[in-house]
């Protein structure tokens, strides 16, 4: 009766291993969740609050974290969609020769997050990919597209068609565009957007955001 009990109790601990649900594993989601929200936190700072001499230097030390977040975690599409956030946001910082490296490194870690999890964080991976093609030179300097940049965004808005971020980014591309009256529509819809939990710093940066660029669009309606 004992070796079958211990026969037992063996299995059940393979099986919990074996589904990631072991007693080791259960406070990875808590650790996870915060050091996410840290990152984000983090680079809403940076990229908000800190003063533009001081700008680089704050993304370089994010650019480590998030680093070591993803390799912590290289099956969390999460993980790898803000390591791929934080690398484009530091190549428009730092600018120059430097930042199509950068560009290309983010673009990787969101194709990688899209293999994972598509639809992750709202479909952000596919937010940040349109952004990046609409930013980055084209060939031969670069991997930029109006076409791709275009076909990301739209994904982005038919995951989340509501969410602050797709509505911004395509109302931004669409004003690069020429597309004026559409820009208007998506920047209307962003400023309608629902808070994010946890992003309140983000949201009232990304707000900023729209209403100058929301300035510069009702400017060439009128013109």
């Amino acid at each position: 009766m004992m070796q079958n009990t211990t026969r037992l109790l063996f299995a059940a601990m393979a099986a919990l291993l074996l589904l990631g649900t072991g007693p080791g594993v259960q406070a990875a989601p808590a650790a996870f969740d915060a050091e996410l929200l840290a990152i984000q936190t983090d680079w809403a700072t940076a990229n908000y609050s800190v003063p533009e001499n001081q700008r680089e230097a704050a993304f370089d030390k994010l650019l480590a974290r998030a680093a070591t977040f993803s390799k912590q975690y290289p099956q969390r599409a999460e993980a790898l969609i803000w390591e791929g956030i934080v690398l484009s946001t530091a190549a428009g910082v730092k600018g120059g020769l430097g930042a199509l490296g950068l560009a290309r490194q983010s673009r990787a870690k969101l194709d990688a997050a899209l293999l994972i999890d598509a639809n992750a964080l709202d479909g952000s991976a596919y937010t940040s990919l349109g952004t990046l093609y609409h930013k980055v030179p084209g060939f031969p300097v670069g991997f930029g597209s109006d076409k791709k940049a275009r076909e990301y965004l739209l994904k982005a808005l038919q995951i989340n068609p509501d969410g602050i971020d797709p509505n911004y980014f395509y109302a931004e591309f669409l004003h690069d565009e020429d597309d004026h009256a559409g820009a208007l529509k998506h920047l209307e819809k962003a400023l309608k957007a629902a808070p994010r939990p946890g992003r309140a710093s983000a949201d009232e940066g990304r707000r900023q955001d729209i209403q100058k660029l929301m300035a510069r669009v009702r400017k060439e309606l009128t013109s």
